[in-house]
């Protein structure tokens, strides 16, 4: 099926870098690189353990950040800051902000059309 990049930009405290990331369905974060979350100026607000596909534990920062994925606006959400070596990662989380899902099959992003319980009006 193949591997999906979107092309975006990362924006915090008046800085916009753009990024080219690949939609990873199987990552709950967005990863942004080293080398990104440096020129924007990003702090770490905590840490977390994430586990790679291959069973590795690591551990990294996570800060907050406004992508902009052209056609669907902007939208704050939470990012990892990661090392140089990782690559910029549009994770679930992000995506589900965005009300999009991946569709794997036409390689491109879709609005989702997603499940809301309404409230039962009493009388």
């Amino acid at each position: 099926m193949g591997l999906v990049y979107v092309e975006g930009v990362v924006k915090h405290g008046g800085v916009s870098v753009k990024t080219r990331f690949l939609v990873d369905s199987g990552a709950t974060y967005t990863v942004l690189t080293k080398s990104v979350w440096e020129r924007l100026g990003l702090k770490p607000l905590g840490e977390m353990e994430f586990i790679l596909a291959d069973g590795t534990v690591i551990k990294r920062s996570i800060s907050e950040a406004v992508i902009e994925l052209p056609g669907y606006g902007e939208r704050h959400t939470p990012v990892v800051l990661g090392a140089e070596e990782d690559e910029n990662l549009l994770g679930i989380v992000t995506l589900e902000i965005f009300g999009l899902i991946l569709d794997p099959f036409k390689r491109e992003l879709r609005p989702i059309r997603a499940l809301m319980k309404a409230e039962k009006r009493r009388p």
